[in-house]
C-alpha cells in the first residue's frame, strides 16, 4: 500500500520548502503546478485541446498563461472547459506518478486542495503554515509583488485557519530546522501507521 498524503497550504507559508523536505527525506513528490506547466509546454497533452477551442491562446507550440489568464477573466464560461481539458490529464498524470513511485509514502503537492475537494481521494492532508505576518513579509519580499496583488490571491484562496482546522497534520513553517523535524516526525507517523494497517 502506498500512503498518499496531500500537502497544501496558502501563498507564503512555506509549502515549497515543506516539499523539498520529503524530497530530502527520500519521499517522491508529485507537483501539481509543475504537472501544468508540462501539460501547457511544448509538446504538451493540454495544447493541441486548447488550441482547437481557442487558437489564439497558441504560441511558439505552447498555450500562453497569459493569454489563456485573459480569456478565462473575459469568458465566465471559458474556466469550466479549461477545467475539463486539463483535470483528467492531471490526474492521470498523479495516478501514473503513484503507480511508479514504488514508495511507501508519496506526497502530492496541491496548491488548491480543499478548494478542489482533493481531500476526498487522499489517505490524509497535511497543512503548512505561518503566523500571517511573517506570510505577508515572506510574499511581497517576491519581485513584482505589490499589497493589492497579494491581497487579491489571499481573496480566492481558502482561509489559513480554515485549512488548518480540516487538515489531518499541521506544520509550521517559522523555522527550517523545526519544519524539517516536523517532516521527519511525520513519515515516522505514517510508517507506523502503513506498518499496522
Amino acid at each position: 500500500m502506498t500512503w498518499t498524503l496531500g500537502l497544501t497550504g496558502s501563498i507564503g507559508m512555506g509549502k515549497s520548502t515543506t516539499a523539498q523536505l520529503f524530497r530530502d527525506e527520500g519521499v517522491p513528490v508529485w507537483d501539481a503546478d509543475e504537472v501544468v506547466h508540462r501539460l501547457y509546454g511544448t509538446g504538451g497533452a493540454a495544447v493541441a485541446p486548447l488550441a482547437a477551442l481557442w487558437p489564439g491562446l497558441l504560441q511558439d507550440g505552447a498555450i500562453s498563461r497569459a493569454r489563456l489568464r485573459q480569456l478565462i477573466a473575459e469568458d465566465p464560461g471559458a474556466l469550466a472547459r479549461v477545467e475539463a481539458i486539463v483535470h483528467p490529464l492531471v490526474a492521470a498524470d498523479r495516478q501514473a506518478f503513484i503507480g511508479q513511485a514504488g514508495a511507501d509514502i508519496v506526497v502530492l503537492d496541491i496548491p488548491l486542495l480543499f478548494e478542489t475537494g482533493a481531500e476526498q481521494w487522499l489517505d490524509s492532508v497535511l497543512v503548512v503554515t505561518a503566523p500571517a505576518a511573517v506570510q505577508r513579509a515572506r510574499v511581497l519580499d517576491r519581485p513584482g509583488m505589490t499589497p493589492e496583488h497579494l491581497d487579491l490571491i489571499l481573496s480566492r484562496q481558502m482561509p489559513d485557519a480554515e485549512k488548518r482546522a480540516r487538515a489531518d497534520h499541521v506544520i509550521e513553517t517559522l523555522s527550517l530546522d523545526a519544519a524539517r523535524a516536523a517532516v521527519r516526525q511525520l513519515i515516522a507517523t505514517l510508517r507506523d501507521r502503513l506498518a499496522n494497517a
